[in-house]
Order: C-alpha cells, then sequence, then structure tokens
C-alpha cells in the first residue's frame, strides 16, 4: 500500500501533499499574488489561468495550461540565499514537463500592473495551443468540405 504523503491525485496526477498545500496556498496568497489573480481571472487576451496550481511536486502561482506557462511572483527572498539555485531547479523541472517559467518581481505587480499584464498575454500568445474543436465542429467542417470559418 503506498503511503498517504506519497498518493497520487488521480486528476491532476500531483502528490496528495502537493495539492493539500496548495489548497492552503490559494487562502494565504501575498498581496501582489491577490492584486494580479485579480486580473488574471478576468481572463485577458482570451487567456484563462489557475492560480496556485500543483504540478508533481511543486505549486505553480499561475499557470496558463493553453499556453504551457507558469508566471511566478517573486519578492525579494527570491534573491538571497540558495534561493536562486531552488528556482533554477524548480524552472529546469517544469521546463521538462512542458511549462515555461516567467518570474515577475512583486514590485513590478504592485507598480506596473498594465506593463506585467500585457508582457503576460504577449508571452501567452507566443505559446499558446490553438484551441481544440469543440462538439460539433469536425463534424460541421467535415460537411462544408472543410472550408469556411466556424
Amino acid at each position: 500500500m503506498t503511503e498517504p504523503n506519497r498518493k497520487k491525485h488521480s486528476t491532476l496526477g500531483a502528490p496528495d501533499r502537493t495539492i493539500g498545500f496548495a489548497r492552503k496556498l490559494r487562502k494565504e496568497m501575498s498581496l501582489p499574488e491577490v492584486l494580479l489573480w485579480v486580473q488574471l481571472k478576468a481572463r485577458p487576451g482570451g487567456f484563462q489561468f489557475r492560480k496556485q496550481h500543483p504540478l508533481d511536486s511543486y505549486v505553480l502561482d499561475f499557470a496558463c495550461i493553453r499556453a504551457r506557462l507558469a508566471i511566478e511572483v517573486d519578492g525579494e527572498a527570491h534573491d538571497r540565499g540558495d534561493r536562486p539555485e531552488r528556482d533554477t531547479v524548480r524552472d529546469s523541472h517544469v521546463l521538462k514537463r512542458g511549462f515555461k517559467t516567467i518570474r515577475i518581481p512583486a514590485v513590478e505587480v504592485l507598480g506596473n500592473m498594465g506593463g506585467v499584464l500585457t508582457f503576460i498575454v504577449e508571452q501567452c500568445r507566443k505559446r499558446a495551443l490553438p484551441n481544440p474543436p469543440r462538439n460539433g465542429e469536425v463534424a460541421a467542417r467535415r460537411a462544408d468540405g472543410g472550408a469556411g470559418s466556424i
């Protein structure tokens, strides 16, 4: 039998312990994270974002699944001690899972929200996967010979 801490969630593929931690972090977001989340949940550029998204043993501050983009809001502590090395290891792991990480200083979120949102949307547009066809769209394309827009 598997240890309860190491059990994987059936949908997300993350350990239950990480999912529990992500739930806790959603309730304890920093001010810059809260302010950015208010903007991201409005779906800028038509992109949907998730907050405190578990990925393996890590929790991403924000993620755009369609663009495979991880967004981390970094306070000044990320510049001290072993944090830069730990962040490099984390970013490398996240990249192996197909996500590019962008790191945004918390002071930028507080002082330049418009610029931060523009940058995030640009990054999403560069990496976005095309939307999969919705139910019925494939049949409609076949019926009209694949021509025209939907």
